[in-house]
Order: structure tokens, then sequence, then C-alpha cells
């Protein structure tokens, strides 16, 4: 082959990536947030003011959740009784029961975590996985 052709078929690849990337961007979810959004109907009435974003759901609080974090894993969680908590790094997913379903809120966590401290007590530190010290020996001394 001569150095015409090499340059033919690399362009050609770099054309197939471009294509793949741009596809992968406006069509896939690349958090938990685009993940909601695409797969749950928006409900603006149960919004939180411009903080959160409201979507409703039939399945009962427990099945969406398993569904969310089947496909995003949370960096803590806390269920109780009014309803499931999900933390991940810049986002919180709250599922709260409705007579019929669900309405799950999506918050970024500067918001979220004065919102439900009340209910999820220091179990939503910050960073993932970690306490807003960071843990580990020594840490924060």
């Amino acid at each position: 082959m001569t150095y015409r052709r090499w340059f033919v078929v690399g362009a050609a690849f770099a054309l197939a990536g471009v294509l793949i990337a741009a596809f992968g961007i406006f069509y896939g979810n690349f958090s938990p947030r685009g993940y909601v959004e695409d797969r749950y109907s928006r409900a603006v009435a149960h919004d939180i003011g411009d903080d959160a974003e409201a979507y409703t759901s039939a399945k009962s609080p427990s099945e969406v959740a398993a569904d969310i974090t089947g496909a995003w894993e949370p960096a803590d969680q806390y269920v109780d009784g009014s309803g499931i908590y999900l933390r991940y790094d810049d986002d919180s997913v709250v599922i709260l029961p409705l007579a019929a379903g669900s309405v799950i809120l999506l918050e970024r966590m500067s918001t979220a975590y004065p919102r439900y401290h009340g209910i999820v007590g220091g179990g939503w530190g910050w960073g993932r996985g970690t306490t807003i010290r960071g843990g580990g020996p020594g840490a924060g001394k």
C-alpha cells in the first residue's frame, strides 16, 4: 500500500471513532442523573423549587432503587420508612412513595445534604465512600 491508502484508511477509522463518540455523547447515560432523566417521566409539579427536579414511576420505591443502583452504584444509601436516599459524588437521588408509585428527586449534593441531613444523619459523608475528614489512620489530625 502506498502512503495515500494508509492515510485514507486512517481517516476512515478516525471518522468512525468520531461518529461513535458523538452517538455516545448524545444518546448515552454518563451519570445517575442522565439515567433517571432517560427512564422516568418528568413531573414538574413535584419539583422542590429550583433545587430538585422530580420524576415519577409507577414502580414502588424499592423497585426504582433496584433499577437505579443496578446501573449506578451509589457511594452511600440510606433507607427508612420515608423513602430511599442515594448519594453519588455530585448528585443525590431521593425516591419517595406516592399513592401509585414513586417520585424520584434529583438534586445536587450541595443542597440535598442540608435538606436531608435530619433523615440520613452522618450517613452521607462528602466524597466517594468517605467521611468529611476523609477517614483513615490519622486523617484530619
